[in-house]
């Protein structure tokens, strides 16, 4: 391990690292949005659309974000839609994203006891009230351990990113292999940067969902 090639090494590796978390940081938001808005078409079966979402989950759960990014990149070109390549590196993980949060939050929303939107319908509540106060903050809550999964797995797949270009991590390892070939040094920096990035996801993720099962089970 050649540390003057370590140093020489690292502002390449800050640039990407920045450049890898806000796609992601952007991607993980919006996907948070499009799971959201998808779980509730579904919940509550709403008609046509929840076909349209159903069929959504299905086709980006079961294609690899590689196809859907040379999708985005290289094929809407053809039919007059140029995006950057950042921008559908946002586009592929925020859809992939979507696709998995909208399971997650489904599963939290299906989770809940019909006894306590019963019990909060008899005490005088509205339909809205025991959506907003009683259905959703547990849906929520018995979703964050999916949620933090979700997050921590569309991390992982920014290393595809490199596939149309983008100088996020990955390419910048291969690219600095490819020239100097100190493969050692280059993977060094570039699994020190994942765990840079990943660890504090994880340990916080851990941490919400310890305060989410003290909230729900009170241990």
């Amino acid at each position: 391990m050649d540390g003057a090639v370590l140093q020489s090494y690292l502002p390449r590796y800050v640039d990407a690292f920045f450049l890898t978390v806000r796609i992601g940081c952007v991607g993980i938001a919006l996907s948070l949005v499009i799971g959201i808005a998808v779980s509730f078409v579904m919940h509550f079966k709403v008609p046509v659309f929840k076909t349209i979402a159903a069929g959504y989950v299905e086709l980006f759960r079961n294609t690899p974000l590689l196809v859907q990014l040379f999708f985005l990149y290289f094929g809407l070109p053809k039919v007059g839609l140029a995006l950057s390549a950042e921008s559908c590196g946002i586009l592929g993980l925020s859809l992939l994203g979507g696709s998995y949060m909208a399971e997650g939050f489904r599963s939290g929303l299906g989770a809940v006891s019909p006894a306590q939107t019963e019990s909060a319908l008899a005490l005088g509540m509205t339909k809205a009230q025991v959506f907003t106060s009683v259905i959703l903050p547990e849906a929520f809550t018995l979703s964050v351990p999916a949620i933090v999964a979700n997050v921590i797995f569309l991390l992982k797949e920014t290393s595809v990113f490199s596939a149309i270009s983008l100088m996020d991590l990955m390419f910048t390892a291969k690219d600095l292999i490819g020239l100097y070939y100190d493969t050692t040094e280059a993977l060094f920096l570039l699994v020190s940067a994942y765990a840079v990035m990943l660890l504090p996801v994880s340990i916080l993720g851990s941490v919400v969902e310890k305060k989410a099962r003290f909230k729900m089970f009170g241990a």
